[in-house]
Order: structure tokens, then sequence, then C-alpha cells
């Protein structure tokens, strides 16, 4: 058996019992063709089924609150079940909170996920614990001590034919940090981050910094992708001077990425039709839930979409992610402003992976990285100077939306005790989700790795993929 360790709490502690579980292409000053050959070095490491599979990651950064979404617990005592009420869906028997309408109408093509769980109350310790599948070395802090799931990811699959990065982070402006959100690729190296992505796509003046190459890099053909603008010229002054027959076969393949024009439409959110991109909304999250969609259908395998604020303006008693203590936030108040948001896109991204087909090759899944108190607390808020509930860290259960796959939706799985606090059906931990991920981009999770030490590391030390949604047998 493997034992979490049991972690300090920002807020306050966490009183009940920790429990055992059982069981970019970066952008960081590395040029493109050092990054294809660990790509190509990938195929040569474990097992692998290249699968023509990808994955949309929805990371809701601050742990959103179970009770408002979808664990909602209408039975239990006041100050447990707060301020809103369950709707029913069309799933007979499937209830999401009334602030989800958009969710109601669509529970068929969705599973939710009540158990899963682990001990690690602070965000640090919350972040690696979820981003790696691994015990962290300590209870705080972002900087991972072991891979995130991502680098695992860019570390075993070959692009093939795409010109796409294998995996890409969207983040908000000034949170594109690899260690902001535990993703960082520790013994696996920088090459093996993600592409990130930062900014609101939803702005006018919205650019990928990332993609071409500006005028003063143009004769560093390796070099990092950074702006859409410059391709053509590049193009054509790579063309004349014959600089191509010159590269080696990576650095061939760096320039066909930089002056890809699948790489470039891909991210251009321009070729939308309007009409679509209204039904996502015209907020952070509804066009950065469009652009991952874009992603994946053009050949990413891995899209990591950070929800943190939805839209510049907040209201004074809200917080900028999910962190919804008393101290940032007047939790009902903020789901009021936050979950409507959050409703329309996460909705749409479903129907629109339904609707073309993708609902088979994309795996959805939303997450944060805890729950939050299953009984409310009230502080004077920072903010607002006034008493306010609010919900602080709860990684003893957590409700976790997945989607697509191949698998069959309108599911529940497991569920947690009649106050919202632990799992008492179907117990899970974020290892059995990523055995189940891992699983559907044809990864075997028990590949071994090498640490700098030449340790052997397993992909994960512990799980098993969830049955329920793995892919319905033909």
């Amino acid at each position: 058996m493997i034992s979490d360790q049991k972690s300090s709490h920002c807020a306050g502690p966490v009183s009940r019992r920790s429990f055992l579980e059982v069981g970019g292409v970066s952008m960081l000053g590395l040029g493109l063709s050092d990054v294809l050959r660990y790509e190509a070095a990938a195929k040569e490491v474990g097992k692998l089924v290249d699968k023509d599979t990808s994955v949309i990651f929805v990371w809701l950064p601050g742990g959103p609150p179970h009770m408002e979404t979808y664990d909602m617990k209408p039975e239990a005592p006041s100050e447990y079940r707060g301020d809103f009420r369950p709707i029913k869906t069309n799933v007979p028997g499937i209830e999401v909170c009334e602030l989800l309408p958009m969710h109601a109408r669509i529970a068929d093509k969705y599973t939710l996920i009540r158990s899963i769980h682990h001990s690690f109350a602070d965000h640090g310790g919350g972040h690696k614990r979820v981003m790696t599948g691994r015990i962290p070395a300590t209870p705080t802090g972002t900087v991972n001590d072991a891979p995130s799931v991502t680098s695992i990811v860019k570390r075993m699959l070959s692009q093939g034919k795409s010109d796409l990065p294998t995996c890409v982070a969207e983040v908000d402006s000034g949170r594109d940090g690899i260690d902001t959100f535990a993703m960082g690729p520790a013994y696996l190296g920088a090459s093996t981050s993600p592409f990130v992505i930062s900014g609101d796509p939803s702005s006018k003046d919205f650019k990928v910094s990332n993609i071409g190459v500006k005028a003063e890099m143009e004769s560093r053909l390796d070099d990092r992708l950074t702006m859409l603008k410059g391709m053509d010229r590049l193009r054509r002054r790579a063309d004349k001077s014959g600089v191509m027959n010159a590269m080696d076969s990576f650095n061939a393949q760096a320039m066909d990425m930089l002056m890809s024009e699948k790489v470039r439409d891909a991210f251009d959110l321009s070729k939308e039709p309007a009409k679509l991109r209204d039904r996502y909304g015209w907020h952070r999250y509804g066009q950065r839930a469009i652009l991952g969609r874009r992603l994946v259908e053009a050949g990413c395998r891995f899209v990591t979409m950070v929800w943190e604020k939805p839209d510049s303006k907040s209201p004074k008693n809200s917080t900028y992610n999910w962190d919804s203590h008393a101290v940032n936030a007047h939790i009902f108040d903020d789901c009021r402003w936050r979950l409507p948001y959050y409703d329309q896109a996460l909705t749409a991204l479903i129907e629109d992976l339904y609707a073309r087909g993708l609902d088979k090759k994309v795996l959805l899944v939303a997450t944060g990285e805890f729950g939050r108190t299953p009984k409310l607390t009230v502080r004077r808020g920072t903010q607002t100077g006034v008493m306010q509930p609010g919900r602080d860290h709860w990684p003893q259960a957590m409700s976790v939306l997945v989607s697509g796959g191949g698998m069959r939706t309108g599911q529940v799985i497991g569920a947690t005790n009649s106050k919202g606090e632990h799992p008492v059906e179907r117990v899970l931990t974020p290892n059995d989700l990523w055995a189940s991920v891992y699983t559907h981009l044809g990864i075997d999770h028990q590949t071994i790795l090498y640490d700098l030490q030449n340790r052997p590391m397993p992909i994960l030390p512990f799980g098993k993929p969830i049955p329920e949604i793995m892919p319905i047998p033909a």
C-alpha cells in the first residue's frame, strides 16, 4: 500500500485523517531541432502503441467546489449544503448544480467521477500530486521532483507526420512559467515541457507570440517558434539561399514546423464561424476551449487549458481562480459569476467534439487539484471587509468530469458520504485517472523511465485504468 503524505492547510487545518492510496515544444530557450531529437527517441522507450488519440485537459487551479458543481448534498445540514440546489439532467438519476443548466442538457455526453481523493491540501502539494501521479517529496511548492504528465506524454509520443507541437498549454498572461502549475519536467529535461500559449484569446489584440520567427532571429532557423509574422518572408529567403539543403533532418523538421501553413492555421481563431465562437462564449474560457479543439483536431496530442479568471472584469467579492476561501471570496456570489462561463464553455466544447466525430479520438478531462471543505466557513473578506461564506482546501474528495474517449457516457462513478466529506464507493486516486489517460493515448503506464541517477522510474508507481471510462468494445 502506498500512502499520501499529510500536508498543511493554507487557510486552516483539514481535521479528517488522510486516506491511503492504493493501487512545445518547450519555448524556454531550446531549439526545435533538439526537441525533435527527443521526440524521435521517444519511440525507443517502453511499450508504445501510437494511437491516433489526444487529450484535452481542463485545469481549474485553486480547487473547484464539488458541493457547488457535481456532488451536491441537498439533504445535508445547512452549514454543509450551501445556497444552491441540484437540478435534474437528461440522464435519469444524474443531477448537477442549478448554475449549470447547459450541463443538465447534455449529461448523456459526459461522466462524473465523484470519488477521487488524495491527501495534499496545499496548492503546491496538490498541484504536484495531481499533475505528476506521484507522491511529491514536499507538501508545498510547485517545482516538481517528478515529471508532469505533459512531460511524460511529450517524452513518449512522437509527432509522426504532424507539424504541431505534441503538448500545448494555454494560460493567462503572466502565468506562463513552467512551474506555476507544477508542469515541470524534472529529470526528463526542459525539452519535454509543453509549448505555452499565454494571453486572452478573446481579446482583439491576441497573438500567439511563440509562432513564427522574428526578423532578428531569422538567421537562427532552428530557434524557437515566436510570432506568426515573418513566416512567409522566412520561407522565401530560405528557398533562395538553399539553406534547407544544409540542414540535418531534425533541423529540416524544425523548419517545416516554423513554416507550416497547418501550424499557422491551427492557431488562427478567425477561421472559426462567428456563430460557433458565440456558442463557446467570447471570454477566456470559451475562446481558449475553441483553440484547444482546433489544436487536437490539427494533430496536437495533449492540450492543457488553464481556466482561472474567465473575464477581465470580476465582482469585488470574487477571486482570481477557484480558490474560494471566505477571505478570498463570497463563494456563492463567486459561483454565480464564474459558473455560467464554465457551463457555457465546457458544454460547447463537449458538443463540438461530438458534432465533429472527435468523441472517440479525444478524451476530455476537467478537474482541479482538490475539492473544497464540505463544511462552510465564515470569515471577513480581504477585498470586501465584510463577513462572508467560503470553503477551504479539501483533497479528501473531489469531482472530475470526463467525456469522449470512446467511453460509455451518462454515468456517475463513485460516491461520497452524505456530507460530501470522503469517498464511500469506488474509492479512486489521481493515478487511476492518469492510468486511464495514458491508456487512451496508447502509453503503457507501467513503462520504466530513468532519472538522472539512472534509477528506474515507472511512469506511474501505482494505479489502474478506470474500467467505466475505457472505450466501449467494438
